[in-house]
């Protein structure tokens, strides 16, 4: 038998674990499944959402990643994350002090700007490590009336996604593989664009999903991380048990992130892809929900629709129809 790859797990291999290990609850509201970003339990008058989520590609800002992608997958679901928690695992070659606080410093700086509590967690320095690794937890609170889950995505919907893609990916392609570029000719200055970023327009979601939300007309969210925005459209249509029809040309790539990818011979669309948001809306809303965004400055595509499930998952063409690629393997690690 061969053994796995780096990245994700088969979606069939991961549905079928699933079914086998989850013991049904009756307070659990969304339990593990593809798709969903964060568990939703019910905790009374409002629900608590519960997410976890290691940061293993990305070294610099490390504590600001955790902190951050774990609040996306709160915000997906219409919540305000609140609590979180960081299990630190440090290599033995290279920790010190210095690294340790400044891993800190960064998950203390996350927090405060978007209003968390670190509560707790663990830190340890880890044999067989090459890099940090942190892996967070964040918890949140949604009112019952306002959860969203990836699996409420119905036919008809519209696709929406904001800002472009890859941001994550670009900005570690960058930091990460950023004297490898510069040898194949990429200029410092595209580096330091790309690099950029991480900070304008930002890989956090929890801005433009608590406006959509607000407009009433969403029905599911969805934060494409590892295998990208194509990897993300496919586990949204398994969440949803439907079939999506996608115009690649409509899915904004970042020029920067599109040129340090070819460079690379990656797909973007499957590359890391936090700081944008898939959003499904009902038909018509969907000129609400874009008008929403825009007025707060974030930019958003319309970039396809929901249909019946027997009609798959594609990229429309203007002559034909692709099936949207699973990456079960990031294609940063194929590089990294």
């Amino acid at each position: 038998m061969d053994s796995f790859r780096p990245g994700k797990l088969h979606l069939d291999l991961m549905a079928e674990l699933l079914s086998a290990a989850v013991r049904p609850d009756p307070s659990v509201i969304v339990g593990p499944g593809i798709g969903e970003d964060a568990a939703v339990i019910d905790f009374g008058p409002r629900y608590l959402v519960a997410k976890t989520d290691p940061i293993t590609f990305a070294t610099d800002r490390i504590g600001w990643y955790a902190v951050t992608v774990n609040a996306n997958d709160i915000a997906t679901r219409g919540a305000r994350p609140r609590w979180f928690l960081a299990t630190v695992l440090l290599p033995e070659t290279g920790t010190d002090q210095a690294l340790t606080a400044s891993i800190f410093a960064q998950m203390r700086a996350a927090c405060d700007g978007i209003g968390v509590t670190l509560v707790g967690g663990h830190t340890e320095v880890t044999i067989g490590l090459d890099r940090p690794i942190v892996v967070g937890t964040m918890l949140g609170e949604v009112e019952r009336d306002r959860l969203i889950s990836t699996s409420g995505l119905s036919v008809g919907d519209r696709i929406l996604l904001t800002k472009g893609v890859p941001i994550e990916g670009a900005a570690i392609l960058a930091v990460e593989a950023g004297e490898r570029l510069m040898s194949m000719g990429v200029a410092a200055a595209e580096l330091d664009a790309a690099r950029s970023l991480l900070d304008d327009p930002g890989i956090s979601v929890s801005r433009e999903a608590a406006i959509a939300a607000a407009t009433g007309w969403v029905t599911s969210m969805h934060d494409p991380t590892e295998g990208g925005v194509a990897t993300a459209l496919l586990e949204m249509a398994r969440a949803a048990r439907v079939g999506l029809r996608v115009r690649r040309d409509r899915i904004p790539v970042l020029p920067v992130a599109e040129r340090l990818c070819a460079a690379l011979g990656l797909d973007p669309l499957g590359v890391i892809a936090s700081g944008a948001l898939l959003i499904g809306v009902r038909t018509e809303g969907a000129e609400a929900v874009i008008e929403a965004l825009r007025s707060e400055g974030i930019p958003v595509a319309e970039i396809g629709e929901a249909v019946p499930e027997e009609e798959g998952a594609t990229f429309v063409r203007v002559e034909h129809c692709d099936p949207i690629p699973y990456f079960e393997k990031d294609e940063i690690a194929r590089i990294l």
